[in-house]
């Protein structure tokens, strides 16, 4: 059984669930502070993310009886939602933390709930991802937003950082498909790690091509009644809008147009999971890119309400 931290705070106020096996929920938001850390003993850049995230957001727009009109239904969609703590991190320990997220996630999957994941860095989508594998419904297709395709095979001989989320997704037998959304400017990525992606398959719609000529394309490389999963690396934002990350990388994607990915896969696919990492708290005093954040997680959960009841 997954050990798991009590938060200070929940999500939204929403109710917390001390013990997986008793989970009643259609979402489960889940914490992970601490992934797979590229030097042992410091704490991910990211780690206060879930933190701020869960407390970002007042009753305004907590409140399940408000109209969300980025949803056009009431918040949360009628979804039945439970926070479930943070996964116990170690921070000298990568597969540990691994092990102990891919098996939080697979306690909520065999629930019957979405786990929502707030990260931490960009390294814990992998084990989320992993936690598939058991679930035998076919493939799976992810839809990335992120200023970095995350394609390196290893840096400093480690091969489950967070530049290598998509490519340790790719080998993944589970795994059928990667959209891959936002990527620009200067990264990680060397030129061969580009050619690794495309000759993979994996779709890539950089963020000038997507200012160009708008979602329609990315979102119809989306296989219709696919299920996806969301991994949202919130650098793929703009920093206009969410300030704090690590790398600021200018031209990403804005508010409106994160939204229409999220709606748009929703309205082609089913969302089975997401996860939101790569916030810095500390370096967005104001603590509006963590608002940005909660409500974008709030429409996962509205879309993934939507898709339950149309399911019903």
């Amino acid at each position: 059984m997954a050990e798991l931290n009590k938060p200070q705070r929940t999500f939204c106020n929403l109710p917390f669930c001390a013990d997986l096996a008793e989970l009643e929920a259609d979402v489960a938001v889940l914490g992970a502070p601490h992934g797979t850390p590229y030097k042992l003993g410091t704490a991910s850049h990211a780690a206060g993310a879930p933190a701020a995230v869960r407390g970002a957001l007042d009753w305004y727009s907590a409140d399940p009886a408000q109209f969300d009109f980025d949803a056009m239904t009431a918040v949360f969609g009628g979804a039945r939602v439970a926070d479930c703590g943070d996964v116990r991190g170690d921070l000298r320990d990568g597969p540990a933390n691994r092990e102990r997220i891919r098996e939080a996630v697979g306690e909520i999957l065999a629930q019957g709930a979405v786990p929502l994941l707030l990260g931490g860095d960009d390294s814990v989508p992998i084990p989320l991802f992993e936690a598939y594998a058991s679930r035998g419904k076919g493939k799976l297709g992810i839809v990335q937003i992120d200023a970095h395709i995350d394609w390196r095979d290893e840096i400093g001989g480690e091969r489950y950082g967070y530049s290598s989320t998509m490519r340790r997704a790719s080998e993944l037998d589970h795994v059928s498909g990667l959209v891959q959304v936002g990527a620009r400017g200067p990264g990680s990525a060397r030129a061969r790690d580009l050619a690794d992606a495309q000759a993979w398959g994996a779709h890539i719609f950089p963020a000038r091509e997507v200012h160009a000529k708008g979602l329609a394309p990315a979102l119809q490389a989306v296989p219709k009644g696919a299920e996806i999963i969301l991994s949202i690396d919130v650098d793929g934002i703009d920093p206009g809008v969410v300030p704090g990350v690590m790398l600021p990388a200018f031209g990403g994607l804005g508010y409106q147009q994160v939204l229409d990915v999220i709606h748009g896969v929703a309205a082609r696919a089913t969302i089975v999971g997401a996860a939101f990492v790569e916030y810095v708290p500390e370096r967005d005093p104001a603590g509006l890119g963590a608002q940005a954040i909660a409500r974008l997680a709030s429409n996962v959960i509205a879309a993934v309400g939507a898709q339950n009841s149309q399911a019903g």
